[in-house]
């Protein structure tokens, strides 16, 4: 599904054409465009509630993550300079938040700590398969492909074992990077990696404003999926 302002897949007589016609390089966001969390972020920070003694609604989690998610954006977007990240603050970003779902209950930091180690495992993903069809289709046409998320470290090792993402040759998480989307130093240190211009570059993403949107800015083309 593309969303306003992006990057339209032409048609041709034998059906859509993508790469689009003058994209070298196809960069992919990875969670909700390649891959999504099996079970749920809501299941999963429930359970790992259940075995340090709290119960909490599915759906009350749900809530309190989004609204803790938007926090840690405002935190980055207020920060000098803005969206910075590294290993550390990618580690202070999630303790935050999971403290906040639970609302500073006392097991919350070995909460941390067993989420940290389930979103770092293999099997806590799983494929979406019309990002695993848009993957399997740019390396079949020759482009250079990548993936480029925020994420943190432990996307490198995920990438290696699991499909589509252990296909895609170039692995770039923002804790490694240095910047999150969609600091414009993200992109840039994209381009200087792969050794190409803005022009030549369409990222595929989920998020209207940290994928789509801030692409376009930076000068790339960009085509908005939905996660399912």
């Amino acid at each position: 599904m593309t969303t306003a302002g992006d990057t339209a897949l032409a048609e041709t007589s034998s059906g859509v054409v993508f790469p689009p016609e003058g994209v070298d390089v196809v960069v992919f966001d990875v969670v909700g465009t390649l891959v999504e969390p099996s079970p749920s972020v809501a299941v999963a920070y429930q359970q790992a509630g259940l075995r340090h003694g709290l119960t909490v609604d599915a759906g009350i989690i749900q809530q309190r993550f989004k609204a803790a998610w938007r926090r840690q954006e405002a935190v980055d977007a207020a920060a000098v300079p803005a969206f910075a990240t590294c290993r550390g603050r990618e580690a202070e970003r999630w303790r935050a938040i999971v403290d906040d779902v639970f609302e500073g209950a006392a097991p919350a930091a070995a909460i941390f700590a067993d989420l940290w180690e389930h979103f770092g495992r293999v099997d806590a993903w799983q494929p979406l398969a019309h990002g695993s069809e848009l993957v399997r289709r740019a390396l079949d046409a020759g482009v250079t492909v990548a993936l480029a998320s925020n994420f943190d470290e432990r996307l490198l090792a995920i990438a290696e074992q699991l499909e589509p993402l252990s296909w895609v040759p170039h692995v770039f998480a923002s804790s490694e990077i240095g910047w999150r989307k969609p600091a414009p130093e993200f992109f840039r240190w994209v381009e200087q990696r792969l050794g190409c211009g803005p022009a030549e570059v369409l990222l595929v993403g989920d998020d209207p404003e940290l994928d789509v949107a801030a692409a376009r800015r930076a000068g790339w083309r960009s085509l908005g999926v939905a996660g399912h």
